[in-house]
C-alpha cells in the first residue's frame, strides 16, 4: 500500500468508526499515519498533512466525503475544515 492509499484508507476508517453525523479533523488522520514511538517528535504528524489534504481532495471529488466548517458545507478544501460522510441521497 502506498502512502496515498494509506491516507485515504485512514480517513475512511476514522469515519467508519464514528456515528453517522460525526466528522474527523484532518490532523486526526495525519496522526494515524505517523509513528508514536519514543524517537518521534511531537509534531511529526504535521509532515503528513499534505498527503491527507491530497487524499481528502480525491475523496471529495469521488463523492465519498463531505467537507464542512462550523456546520457549513464547503464545496472545496480551503482553510480549516472537518471531514464527514456525504448525505445519503
Amino acid at each position: 500500500m502506498n502512502v496515498d492509499d494509506a491516507a485515504r484508507d485512514a480517513t475512511l476508517a476514522l469515519l467508519a468508526g464514528r456515528s453517522s453525523g460525526a466528522t474527523v479533523c484532518p490532523s486526526e488522520v495525519a496522526r494515524t499515519l505517523t509513528p508514536t514511538d519514543a524517537t518521534s517528535t511531537a509534531g511529526a504528524w504535521r509532515s503528513a498533512m499534505p498527503l491527507v489534504h491530497a487524499a481528502v481532495d480525491r475523496l471529495l471529488a469521488d463523492g465519498r466525503v463531505q467537507l464542512s466548517w462550523k456546520g457549513r458545507v464547503l464545496a472545496a478544501r480551503a482553510g480549516p475544515y472537518r471531514i464527514g460522510r456525504p448525505p445519503r441521497g
